[in-house]
């Protein structure tokens, strides 16, 4: 099966796929940023459940309902701990977590913010390499992930991720 990469401009809380993904930190609790934006569209429940299931380790994901968003699922992949600094390796490892709970749920879709690139403070440049590189890297073995879709709101982070997504 071949996964499809597409690289967007909107808002992740509007995407219509199986889960979107929320830039996390350990804890799970959700403040600015993309969490907040899935907390005022979708409702504080995601936040209740998300925060049932922490803390976990930074680089590692969980899934919970969407609320009232139109996708199905929000999977919490935490790309930074209770300091809220990440890295490459830290925003590899929750890219690669999200995917494979995705997998495992057998989801057919999922869209993902600029990991760690807000609250963070990472590169979006060198996120957009990492992330996508790790979509790569995992759509080889994909059995279930039809569709990954990097869904930025900045156009900065757009045209970031779409350069690195055609080479």
């Amino acid at each position: 099966m071949t996964t499809t990469i597409e690289v967007v401009q909107g808002d992740i809380t509007e995407q219509d796929v199986d889960a979107i993904v929320n830039a996390a930190n350990n804890e799970l609790w959700m403040g600015a940023g993309v969490a907040g934006a899935i907390v005022r569209q979708g409702g504080r429940e995601i936040e209740a459940d998300a925060i049932r299931q922490g803390p976990i380790g930074v680089g590692e994901s969980v899934i919970t309902g969407a609320g009232a968003l139109t996708a199905r699922h929000v999977i919490h992949a935490a790309a930074m701990g209770q300091d809220l600094r990440t890295d490459r390796e830290k925003i590899r490892q929750a890219t690669d977590s999200a995917l494979t709970l995705a997998e495992e749920r057998g989801l057919d879709s999922i869209a993902f913010p600029a990991l760690g690139t807000g609250v963070g403070g990472f590169p979006v440049n060198e996120c957009a390499a990492v992330m996508v590189g790790v979509v790569r890297d995992h759509a080889h073995g994909a059995d279930a992930l039809d569709t990954v879709r990097f869904t930025l709101f900045d156009p900065v982070a757009f045209e970031a991720f779409r350069s690195v997504a055609q080479r």
